[in-house]
């Protein structure tokens, strides 16, 4: 497949919109062999064991056909599936980042360990750098959420620097090697793990763009980074706690007054027996907390709490792009017009929602990628002629 070339389409592959976003995420990268062997084994994903297996099981065959980014994806995807504490876990992570970086050809000259020490906390944020190799049309400064590797985003990166851009991208508290390896959870201060890319690499206009939960991180980041002159959230997210929004509203009012009443023994019970009666809330539930570095879903409710936006969305003062999915399976559209409504003092706002219609209704357009790259580029085109 070209790596210029995204496939386009979202696909109806499982009944669970979760699991269903899960199997159409990489099939834009990999293109329609892809579709064709997820489509296959669909059926077969009755749980999360069945999900890792039977992934596995793809990554050996395009390992052993030698087709090297289709089996760094499949063995991506089951890793995702797996607890913190599974022994193959490592094994999985370590040959998806080792599989695609051969295939992009990128080597060590292209990372970057970069001092960081804030919150009490000392240690090495890794990145990589991808100059263009023309004049480069602007600096963009990436990240993903949380949990998310640097090597996720490979296609989409050497996308955009074939399109004119210096690229960054980095891995913060709370994602790949600074969770897996340094075993250092999210912080809501994400302006620091910004300053040290920015201060390390001497950058002082950049656009800075979050991706999934990096959507939130984003926006608290250049509510005091303003060497950050363009932000684009890729896509929204005003607030973390995005679990609550799927509770039944009687269920959802009870758990919110029992966190302001810190009824910490009441609320773990209560979830603990949730998450025996579902394996889905057991592996977010626990997925998150390892994420979020909560001892008990009491501690990770509460924590969430610093993870949103509208308390400092006025603190912005620069040029915003806001995109959202209109079925986005994980994060409610409300907050697409909350995070509208809150941005008080920007020096302008642009915000794109996309459809059914387009293929990019779903979280981080995933079904129309190219699309969502020619917004960002041409947004970004835009405001600089605007601005500067």
């Amino acid at each position: 497949m070209d790596d210029k070339r995204f496939l386009t389409g979202y696909h109806e592959l499982h009944a669970d919109p979760a699991v269903n976003f899960q199997l159409n995420r990489w099939i834009n990268y990999l293109g329609p062999s892809a579709l064709q062997e997820i489509r296959e084994i669909a059926p077969k994903l009755t749980d999360f064991p069945n999900f890792i297996s039977e992934f596995i099981k793809l990554g050996d065959k395009a390992l052993a056909d030698a087709r090297k980014l289709h089996a760094a994806y499949y063995y991506r995807s089951a890793e995702f599936f797996m607890f913190s504490d599974n022994p193959d876990k490592q094994h999985y992570r370590n040959t998806f980042l080792r599989l695609v970086r051969e295939h992009y050809t990128i080597d060590g000259k292209d990372y970057h360990a970069i001092p960081y020490t804030a919150d009490g906390i000392s240690t090495t944020l890794p990145a990589l750098r991808l100059p263009c190799k023309t004049p480069p049309l602007d600096t963009l400064v990436m990240f993903g959420g949380s949990d998310s590797y640097i090597e996720e985003f490979l296609p989409i990166l050497v996308e955009l620097q074939q399109r004119g851009y210096d690229i960054v991208c980095f891995e913060g508290p709370g994602q790949g090697a600074v969770l897996e390896d340094a075993r250092i959870p999210l912080t809501p201060h994400w302006n620091n793990p910004v300053k040290a890319v920015l201060d390390h690499f001497d950058l002082h206009d950049v656009t800075l763009m979050g991706i999934s939960m990096g959507g939130c991180l984003v926006v608290r980041a250049a509510a005091f980074e303003k060497r950050v002159k363009r932000v684009i959230a890729y896509d929204i997210l005003y607030d973390s706690n995005i679990w609550l929004t799927k509770l039944k509203p009687m269920k959802r009012w009870m758990t919110e007054r029992l966190l302001k009443l810190k009824a910490k023994r009441i609320i773990n019970r209560s979830m603990y027996r949730a998450m025996d009666k579902s394996l889905q809330l057991q592996w977010g539930i626990k997925h998150a907390m390892h994420i979020i570095g909560a001892d008990t879903p009491y501690d990770y409710f509460s924590g969430l709490g610093e993870y949103v936006t509208g308390n400092i969305s006025n603190l912005l003062d620069q040029d915003v792009l806001l995109m959202a999915g209109k079925e986005d399976f994980g994060v409610p559209l409300v907050q697409f017009y909350q995070q509208i409504e809150a941005l008080k003092n920007v020096r302008s706002l642009t915000a794109r929602l996309f459809t059914r219609e387009e293929q990019a209704q779903n979280h981080c357009q995933v079904g129309n990628l190219s699309l969502a790259l020619d917004v960002i580029t041409s947004w970004i085109a835009l405001t600089k002629r605007n601005y500067l």
